[in-house]
């Protein structure tokens, strides 16, 4: 029997969190708006976050994207990643999504940008020895985020969308996995059969903020993914990515499509296979995305 969404809320240890804003400023840049945002966590601990939008102003509300930020080990960047993008990415994702017409808003995440002042690893530890998880954290700052977004008064919050890249793209899946305001998931090079990974010895690539105990005896990858059925999914990888190896893609995969074909829901499973692709974002790829969320936002 697949996990349940309550039980994946479980393993991850996710909390119902509220975002507050505290602070903005509003820049206007040529094609699209930035804003600079400073929210607060109910602990008290302050997030960075920025949000661009389509210079024009709309009569009607727009779509709009929950855009996760990657790890990388560039512990420095974080959701600045929006505005300045990073090398592996095009080119700034931000700009280029108002320009399609999207709000899109990204957040630090936890040892990330402006909280890059405890450690991915100290972090990590704190949270198991408490009960928690560093991941479940992290997605449980998006599912905050995506409600101060839609939220928005200039957002259709019946058309939200999430993607990001990496550490990014995990974000977005699982996000969707357990919250059905996101309407469609977009994700790039981080989508593979966490088992298979131990067995090969490539799950030592991912970073300590994914660790969460006891997963793999109840899940995995495929399943968790093919909770996102019946809503509209893209999976982009690069076979010669080493974080989705395609023994560990395909094993995924039959159980993500196979979540897909119960749900009559198969065309709405996008896959996209580069071959001499590694770890970074292709034309190809940003072709898709942008099809994608125009064709189901």
């Amino acid at each position: 029997m697949a996990i349940t969404v309550a039980r994946l809320k479980e393993l991850l240890a996710f909390e119902d969190l509220g975002l507050t804003l505290t602070g903005s400023r509003v820049e206007n840049h040529h094609g699209y708006v930035l804003e600079r945002l400073q929210f607060q966590l109910p602990d008290g601990v302050p997030v960075r976050g920025f949000l661009t939008r389509p210079a024009e102003e709309g009569a009607t509300r727009r779509p709009a994207i929950l855009y996760a930020h990657a790890h990388g080990g560039r512990f420095d960047i974080g959701a600045s990643e929006l505005i300045d993008g990073r090398a592996a990415l095009l080119d700034a994702p931000g700009p280029a999504l108002a320009r399609e017409g999207y709000v899109t808003l990204c957040i630090d995440m936890p040892t990330f940008g402006e909280r890059a002042d405890v450690g991915e690893d100290a972090a990590a530890k704190a949270a198991l020895w408490h009960g928690k998880t560093l991941f479940g954290q992290m997605v449980s700052e998006q599912a905050a985020a995506l409600s101060w977004l839609a939220a928005r008064p200039e957002v259709d919050p019946a058309r939200i969308g999430a993607t990001g890249i990496s550490m990014g793209a995990t974000l977005a899946y699982f996000l969707a996995a357990i919250d059905l305001r996101v309407k469609a998931a977009a994700h790039l090079c981080c989508y593979a059969d966490f088992a298979t990974l131990v067995r090969t010895g490539a799950h030592n690539r991912h970073g300590h903020y994914l660790t969460v105990p006891g997963l793999l005896g109840e899940t995995s990858i495929g399943e968790i993914a093919g909770l996102v059925a019946p809503r509209p999914q893209l999976i982009c990888v690069g076979w010669d990515d080493p974080l989705t190896p395609p023994e560990a893609v395909d094993i995924a995969f039959r159980e993500t499509e196979a979540a897909y074909l119960k749900a009559e829901a198969l065309g709405a499973l996008v896959f996209l296979p580069e071959a001499g692709v590694g770890h970074r974002e292709t034309p190809a790829m940003r072709r898709a995305v942008l099809s994608f969320f125009k064709g189901y936002l």
